[in-house]
């Protein structure tokens, strides 16, 4: 077994790609991951389970279909599942989603912007 601490700063450095989730640890059946998002993502929803998003550095809106919610560098929010929502940040934001394993991250909703699951940095 290793002992090295995660850092944030390097895994983010490793990768460019906006709105692809990178795992950087699992606990249990949970997987902790890293994502650079910009612009809209789209509408959807984790009927199975809630999210959480914890912003590591700019400004998250996550949107729903009766209001917004705005997260700040270390600011977390967690979605109950089944709640439909739609994150946009105006400019790069880097926040980490924790969830469990096989969650994909348009949910159902699918499209382009459907990232490959389980890819590791």
């Amino acid at each position: 077994m290793k002992f090295n601490p995660i850092n944030f700063k390097d895994k983010f450095s490793k990768f460019s790609d906006y709105w692809s989730p990178r795992v950087i640890a699992e606990m249990n059946d949970y997987q902790f991951k890293l994502v650079k998002v910009e612009g809209e993502f789209v509408w959807h929803d984790h009927p199975d389970t809630d999210e959480v998003f914890i912003v590591i550095e700019g400004t998250l809106n996550i949107e729903f279909r009766h209001g917004v919610v705005s997260l700040n560098s270390g600011e977390m929010f967690v979605i109950p599942k089944g709640v439909e929502h739609k994150p946009v940040a105006a400019s790069e934001c880097k926040i980490m989603l924790v969830e469990p394993k096989g969650v994909v991250n348009t949910g159902d909703s699918g499209g382009e912007l459907t990232a490959e699951n389980d890819v590791w940095v």
